[in-house]
């Protein structure tokens, strides 16, 4: 784990976001950089788009077609 410089600003926008949305500031912050890098790789998909991919890969299943960043899983 290592430490991310961010600005006042975004650090206030995370922690007003992450109260509505029940999460922490911490889980917040990497909700929004894997829908990022997602979007990034994916730039065709919307959101939603993402959101449910982030559902299906969380119950494990395997993404085909979809630029996706390796688990540490998958690097052993």
């Amino acid at each position: 784990m290592g430490i991310v410089k961010i600005s006042e600003q975004m650090h206030e926008t995370l922690r007003q976001t992450s109260g509505a949305l029940s999460r922490s500031i911490n889980a917040q912050a990497e909700h929004w950089l894997r829908v990022g890098m997602l979007a990034e790789l994916n730039p065709k998909l919307s959101y939603s788009d993402i959101c449910q991919l982030l559902i299906r890969a969380e119950a494990g299943e395997r993404l085909s077609g979809i630029a996706w960043p390796p688990t540490k899983q998958e690097h052993a």
